[in-house]
């Protein structure tokens, strides 16, 4: 090829690769996070996941978050076996809408959580300071990468005390590890009671702001900040902590106080709780948060949904105790729907995203609930109509 020949082949690639790179930055710049003026949700429909289902030699259960990916139509899915069953795994799914609800369900691909070495995660009998326990996942579309969360371990014998802090790690679509979040000091596991209790961590999570910003929260009160929510009124007080997706530091953390727990266990002094397995932004500073209380001797969960708003919170993050202190303004919520109400056996549900958008125009919210590989629990969707 002569040369000049050749020289206007390599302007021509200069410039395709130019082109398509500017339509590639511009389809980003123009993703926006949806955001909802909600003033209300309507139960459409329910569609059961059968039990231990198995893909690609995997069992499909234990699912504790779920995100859409709009542009391709995805589901993801966080399922939260800690490797004990098969190795920490995520699944994409694809789930089909109509204006009476959810029509079909079905996996289509599964990929292992992995470590910064490029290995699967170890369960606990092969090295407990290892294991994960994934329990939220939300998708990037402007960066094409996921995020998820783990809860730590805090184990405290004579013979065997773990302490694993908690984690917020960045992954590709394949798993593979990319990045993690910084973990401030009063969310790490201590040996003392300080920090946050043990399996709850960071249970929910969402991006914010065109995913500039994303919000993490614990799931009960950290020990310094008092007790755990019971069946009477105590003032329990979880965090909401602000990242900086940039610079993957805290900036900010806001107080929001549980609901008591919804039904007295039985026997009394049997366990219960209430606790936020996830949140959701829906713009400005306001987001819908789950509330789920358990009880032991009642099947079912209580299931809350409320908007909530951080714009006049107190920014706690330098506050390192919450017991007694007044001079704290906490998030506002307002109850959106109580499960109870709609009749219907409610599972334990733990994830939360936007779904499709019907053919009325109106905006969806999908539910997953997460069936601890418990035959008698439910993998449950459901699918409620957002009114604006």
């Amino acid at each position: 090829m002569e040369l000049k020949n050749f020289s206007t082949v390599l302007f021509s690639l200069f410039i395709f690769i130019f082109i398509f790179s500017s339509c590639i930055t511009a389809k980003k710049s123009t993703i926006t996070q949806p955001k909802a003026n909600i003033t209300g949700i309507k139960f459409l429909s329910e569609y059961d996941v059968p039990f231990a289902l198995n893909y690609k030699n995997t069992t499909v259960g234990g699912l504790s978050g779920i995100d859409y990916d709009v542009l391709n139509n995805n589901y993801y899915f966080i399922c939260d076996d800690r490797s004990s069953i098969n190795p920490a795994r995520f699944y994409k799914a694809n789930i089909s809408c109509t204006e009476k609800g959810i029509d079909t369900m079905y996996i289509t691909d599964v990929s292992y959580l992995l470590q910064p070495n490029g290995t699967t995660y170890p369960n606990n009998k092969q090295d407990r300071f290892n294991t994960p326990d994934p329990e939220s996942i939300r998708y990037n579309p402007i960066t094409g990468q996921l995020i998820w969360s783990s809860e730590g371990e805090r184990i405290l014998k004579e013979k065997d005390t773990v302490l694993s802090d908690p984690a917020i790690r960045v992954i590709n679509l394949e798993g593979k590890f990319s990045d993690s979040f910084l973990i401030p000091n009063n969310l790490r596991m201590q040996s003392v009671e300080k920090g946050p209790r043990q399996n709850s961590v960071f249970e929910g999570m969402s991006y914010a702001d065109n995913y500039k910003t994303l919000f993490v929260n614990v799931e009960e009160p950290c020990y310094e900040d008092g007790s755990r929510a019971a069946v009477s009124e105590n003032n329990a007080y979880i965090r909401i902590l602000k990242f900086d997706v940039a610079t993957k530091k805290n900036t900010a953390q806001y107080a929001y106080k549980l609901d008591r727990v919804a039904y007295l266990p039985e026997p009394a002094t049997a366990f219960s709780i209430n606790g936020v397995p996830e949140i959701l932004s829906i713009g400005d500073d306001q987001m819908l948060v789950i509330e789920r209380s358990f009880s032991t001797g009642r099947m079912a969960c209580t299931i809350k949904v409320f908007l909530t708003d951080l714009q006049h919170a107190s920014n706690i993050k330098n506050n390192p105790s919450l017991i007694d202190k007044k001079d704290f303004k906490p998030a506002t919520k307002k109850l959106l729907l109580n499960m109870d109400e709609l009749g219907i056996y409610i599972d334990n549900i733990e994830g939360l995203t936007f779904g499709p958008v019907l053919p009325n125009g109106h905006k969806t919210l999908l539910f997953i609930a997460d069936n601890n590989f418990n035959p008698s629990q439910k993998t449950q969707l459901l699918l409620f109509e957002v009114m604006e």
